[in-house]
C-alpha cells in the first residue's frame, strides 16, 4: 500500500491503517529522537507526541515530500521543544551504546578509544552540525530531507555537514596512522 492510500484509509478511520502507519515509522523515528535527546523516557513521549500531532494532522498532508519526511519533520520538532522545555545543563543520561543497541545491524570492531573519543566529539559539535551528522551520516536522510525535517535549505544542510565532518577529521587526526 503506498502513502495515499495509507493516508487516505487513516483520513477515513481505519485504525489499521493508524498502526500500519506507526509500525512503519516508529523504530526509525525513535533512534533519531533518541540520538537528538539523548534519554530513552524523553525520546518516548517525543515519537509518541509525533504520531498523536500526525494523526491529528494527517489532513494537512499535502504530498510534497514523502510521509516519513514529514513525520521526521514533527518529530524533529516534538524533539526540540522537549528540550528546550527541560533546559538540561546536566548533559544527556543516555549512552552512545544505548542507542548503537537500537539499530539493528551492528558495526564493525572499531579501536575502542577512536570509538570513545567519537562519540565525544560528535557530542561537541554545535548543535545544527551534530544533527546533521546524525540524520544524514548516522539515520541516512537525503540533504533534502533533512532540509525539510529542520526547515533548512538543501545546502545549509550539506555545509554544516561538510564542517562537521571537517572537526571530527581534525579532531581526530591523532588515530591517523600513516
Amino acid at each position: 500500500m503506498d502513502d495515499q492510500q495509507l493516508i487516505a484509509r487513516i483520513r477515513a478511520g481505519d485504525p489499521s491503517a493508524e498502526r500500519a502507519l506507526y509500525d512503519a515509522h516508529v523504530d526509525r523515528l525513535y533512534r533519531l529522537v533518541f540520538r537528538y535527546v539523548g534519554e530513552p523516557d524523553v525520546a518516548e513521549d517525543c515519537v509518541q507526541d509525533t504520531f498523536i500531532r500526525a494523526f491529528e494532522r494527517i489532513g494537512d498532508f499535502r504530498g510534497d515530500s514523502a510521509l516519513g519526511t514529514w513525520l521526521g519533520a514533527i518529530a524533529v520538532s516534538m524533539a526540540l521543544t522537549a528540550l528546550r522545555k527541560r533546559k538540561r545543563a546536566s548533559g544527556r543520561e543516555g549512552t552512545w551504546e544505548d542507542a548503537e543497541q537500537l539499530a539493528a545491524p551492528k558495526p564493525p570492531v572499531v579501536d575502542p578509544d577512536l570509538q570513545a573519543r567519537l562519540h565525544e566529539e560528535i557530542e561537541r559539535l554545535p548543535e545544527g552540525y551534530r544533527m546533521v551528522f546524525l540524520m544524514h551520516d548516522v539515520e541516512g536522510y537525503t540533504h533534502e530531507e533533512i532540509g525539510t525535517m529542520l526547515g533548512v535549505q538543501t545546502g545549509t544542510s550539506k555545509a554544516q555537514l561538510s564542517r562537521a565532518r571537517a572537526r571530527l577529521r581534525e579532531r581526530l587526526s591523532v588515530f591517523v596512522r600513516e
